[in-house]
């Protein structure tokens, strides 16, 4: 009998964890050696009962079944026995028996592959951090690996799909069941332009006890995970914790202090379970060396910010405070974000704003003219470019990116 039809039978057992079907393949030596073992050798195994029930069937229907839908549908399968199979995949305890994907093959142990990851449920803040992130990380040469739900899954691959990047969507369901149903042209998108996997089988509903399963194979597959928007309880903190437990690098954009949706995010950096990100850059620098072939440091900013950091650039720093009624404008080339938005700043990050919008500054600069310590100021200077307020120019200095609407 094939050895696919005995792994795709065994997989398909119900009752069956991840960390099961590695036992009972090491404990029989092979998937076909379980398929044709003795059903009292079961017995002396601590399995749950519905899982020994499933081992006593020897109908091979469900794998037929598998490998017509495959066929029907496009899919390829690997197997946790075939070369192709990421090494870095098999160094888990836990690793998928079968991996289901549409789409290109990737090598993923050649790629620079990091998964971004977050809540479904973010603020304005996170949609534009998780689709920066994920653009330049693409543009950079990274392969972007990631869930596919609404929220900062969704951003962070049409950030990437945006620069003409690579992707991977890694599903908890099966890959012709798309869910969100909202999100079918992304499906499409992504399978075009890299690839869709699953170790679920065609027609696998997504259910919530999957997705955090499925977590471990997002983080399994990438070098790092960089976390861009969490609360405290969430399944991107789920991905977190595995990728620490798996030896992967961790990575998470900090928001605001007194933001719910920030707070998983902020609570593993100042744990120390992750390395602050403000840009891709952060993430980028600690690979290229091993991946020179693949990632380059020069990402460019976008048109408009380049033109803003070239202008500048060149305006002198001032000597003196600047008052706060006369800085309400950054001028007309800078976006407009409402006034609303400066109102939810902390006293300490919207004072350092208001003299940012005058001119570029240095965070020396900025201790002298507001009164605040140093280290506060670094702090609010990272939140500020974490939200897209302010940015970053030449030899450390700080501008604004934005200007806020005047209240009439």
């Amino acid at each position: 009998m094939a050895v696919l039809n005995c792994l795709l039978w065994l997989t398909t057992r119900p009752y069956l964890g991840p960390g099961t079907a590695q036992a009972l393949i090491a404990h029989f030596g092979s998937a076909e050696a379980v398929y044709f073992a003795d059903p009292a050798e079961y017995d002396m195994l601590r399995l749950p009962r519905g899982l020994k029930e499933g081992l006593r069937d020897k109908s091979m229907d469900s794998a037929e079944r598998i490998l017509a839908d495959c066929d029907r549908l496009g899919l390829w399968i690997i197997t946790h026995q075939d070369a192709a199979y990421p090494e870095r995949l098999q160094q888990l305890k836990d690793y998928p028996l079968v991996l289901y994907g549409k789409g290109k093959q990737f090598r993923f142990d050649e790629e620079a592959a990091i998964a971004i990851v977050g809540t479904r449920s973010c603020t304005p803040y996170g949609e534009a951090l998780a689709g920066r992130i994920g653009q330049e990380l693409a543009h950079a040469g990274a392969l972007v690996v990631s869930g596919i739900a609404e929220g900062i899954d969704a951003c962070a691959l049409r950030g990437a799909l945006k620069s003409g990047g690579r992707v991977v969507s890694v599903l908890g369901g099966g890959i012709d069941v798309i869910y969100p149903a909202e999100n079918r042209w992304l499906y499409q998108d992504v399978a075009a332009a890299g690839a869709l996997i699953s170790e679920y089988p065609p027609g696998t509903r997504p259910q919530g006890p999957n997705f955090p399963i499925r977590n471990r194979i997002i983080s399994g597959l990438s070098l790092g995970v960089v976390v861009v928007e969490a609360p405290e309880r969430s399944g991107a903190l789920i991905t977190a914790r595995r990728a620490l437990d798996q030896g992967r690098d961790v990575f998470a954009v900090p928001g605001p202090v007194d933001a719910p949706a920030s707070a998983g995010t902020n609570g593993i950096i100042s744990r120390g379970e992750a390395k602050l990100v403000r840009t891709a850059r952060d993430i980028l620098e600690e690979y290229t060396g091993n991946f020179p072939h693949r990632l380059r440091l020069d990402v460019p900013p976008s048109g408009e910010g380049a033109d803003r950091r070239r202008t500048a650039a060149s305006v002198p720093s001032p000597a003196l405070r600047v008052k706060p009624e006369a800085a309400a404008s950054a001028g007309p080339a800078l976006p407009l974000r409402p006034q609303r938005e400066l109102e939810t700043l902390g006293d300490e990050q919207r004072d350092i704003f208001l003299q940012l919008s005058q001119h570029p500054l240095v965070p020396d600069q900025l201790v002298e003219l507001t009164g605040v310590p140093a280290r506060r100021v670094n702090a609010a200077l990272t939140v500020l470019q974490a939200s897209g307020y302010i940015e970053e120019l030449p030899g450390r200095r700080f501008c604004a990116a934005v200007r806020f609407e005047q209240v009439k």
